[in-house]
């Protein structure tokens, strides 16, 4: 008869650790598969390898999915598939500004997995820069404008959106790219504006990503101020770039270009940092000696943690990403270009992008908020946790409490300890850095070499090439070093 009056308290527990469970399950790291194929030279295999891991992004992953599939297809040399990939991903940002009321009240009892990975503003610019990208390589300029105005077009959204100067606003390596579009289709004066434009991103952002814009991009405002007999800015540039070689637009117009874009490392990856609060004398004690109050993620100790913590009952655990960094061993390729009768033209490429330093300042400036809702978070599941215990052994009686309440504190507690994960998604597919190599030679048959010699790269190295008068060659590597 104590049982039946038990039945409500027990179906909110029930209800609770459906909550909780979502939390609970293993990921399978599909990303060492694809890391494991791009090593071997096999982007195809790589775009494979996403493709059949469909499900394991889920409802909740499908613009991870979209942006990942989206790299690898680029990689692969399938560029209009990329690019209906990276469409599905724009598609799925402008959708995801709505959230509905259970994902959220899902997410705050369980872990921000439960929701919608809604991505980085970084990979959201990102997305529109593979596709112009795209465009670019295939020698279809048109389109890539189209791409470089709605990368403007974003730019310009987040600027009037974040006033604070010091936060992510503005993007060097996006606007630089953009620039090169317009040169390379014959408009000058956009083409100026974008190099203008980078240059005060790149100066903007210098103080975190710690570095300057490419010597390159103050070549091309030289350049480009001079065309436009814009003097007064021709006059600024040239005092403040001194040491900065350049060649006038007269001089390369019957020439051709060379520019290569260089995908160097991998992205940073982010992993739990597991703060485990006691609040008793006794919780001190035990959290010190199972592993002390900070400690890095065990996937094999989370059971035991939880049963460890629910039987004491009185930890707290809270869960917060960091990001783990996996710098690239390459500091700079050199392109030659070598013709017919054995003459070449060798440049060494320029740091463009940061990619780590974006993904560092996306998560520093997230971290306060994602910290203040995992202690909100810990503490709701914990007085959660503490109610249905309480009820449960008064629904008892007095004979059973103590087991019952026992048994109903392991649980509870054990799995609130247990669900607590950080959301680790990010767009993993993406460089640790974005280099930046272009070549003004004379038009003709030339044989493409990009060193450093000893690391594997994914493209065409070594192939041969046909340049007109006037012409923008676009040429994309992967090095995964």
């Amino acid at each position: 008869m104590q049982w039946g009056v038990a039945t409500p308290i027990s179906s909110a527990l029930f209800i609770f650790i459906i909550f909780l469970l979502p939390g609970c399950g293993p990921s399978v790291n599909h990303y060492l598969l694809i890391e494991q194929s791009l090593h071997a030279g096999d982007p195809h295999r790589a775009a494979a390898i996403v493709e059949q891991t469909e499900r394991e992004y889920g409802a909740k992953g499908r613009l991870l999915y979209a942006m990942d599939r989206g790299m690898v297809l680029q990689l692969a040399g399938r560029y209009e598939q990329s690019n209906a990939s990276l469409d599905q991903a724009e598609e799925e940002v402008e959708r995801l500004y709505t959230r509905s009321i259970r994902s959220e009240t899902a997410a705050f009892l369980t872990n921000d997995n439960a929701l919608p990975y809604e991505g980085d503003a970084y990979e959201h610019v990102m997305v529109n820069v593979v596709k112009a990208l795209n465009y670019a390589v295939q020698g279809q300029l048109q389109e890539a404008l189209v791409e470089v105005r709605r990368v403007d077009h974003r730019l310009n959204v987040l600027s009037d959106r974040i006033k604070e100067a010091d936060k992510y606003r503005n993007d060097g390596f996006a606007r630089y790219l953009s620039g090169i579009v317009y040169e390379a289709a014959g408009d000058l004066n956009n083409a100026f504006i974008a190099y203008r434009n980078a240059h005060e991103a790149y100066g903007a952002m210098s103080g975190w990503t710690k570095m300057s814009s490419p010597p390159s991009l103050r070549a091309d405002l030289l350049r480009t101020a001079e065309a436009l007999g814009l003097k007064t800015e021709f006059e600024a540039y040239r005092r403040a770039f001194p040491d900065v070689g350049w060649d006038p637009v007269s001089s390369v117009q019957q020439s051709a270009q060379v520019v290569m874009i260089s995908y160097n490392g991998r992205a940073p990856r982010k992993e739990d940092l597991l703060l485990d609060l006691p609040i008793s004398l006794d919780a001190v004690q035990l959290v010190l000696l199972n592993r002390g109050v900070f400690h890095q993620p065990y996937q094999r100790n989370r059971v035991i943690d939880g049963a460890l913590y629910g039987l004491n009952g009185r930890v707290v655990r809270v869960a917060i990403p960091q990001l783990v960094r996996q710098k690239t061993q390459v500091p700079v390729e050199q392109m030659t270009l070598t013709d017919s009768l054995g003459r070449s033209v060798t440049v060494r490429s320029e740091l463009a992008q940061n990619v780590t330093a974006l993904a560092d300042k996306s998560l520093s400036e997230r971290l306060p908020a994602m910290t203040v809702k995992a202690l909100a978070r810990a503490a709701t599941k914990f007085a959660m946790a503490e109610g249905i215990t309480r009820g449960a052994q008064h629904a008892a009686g007095r004979d059973a409490a103590p087991w019952v309440g026992l048994l109903v504190e392991l649980l509870t507690k054990g799995i609130a300890v247990a669900s607590e994960e950080a959301d680790k998604r990010s767009w993993q597919t993406l460089p640790d850095e974005i280099h930046v190599a272009r070549a003004w030679i004379s038009p003709g048959q030339y044989r493409v070499s990009i060193q450093p010699s000893g690391h594997r790269l994914m493209g065409k190295d070594g192939h041969a090439i046909a340049l007109a008068a006037g012409q923008t060659m676009f040429i994309i590597q992967r090095v995964l070093q």
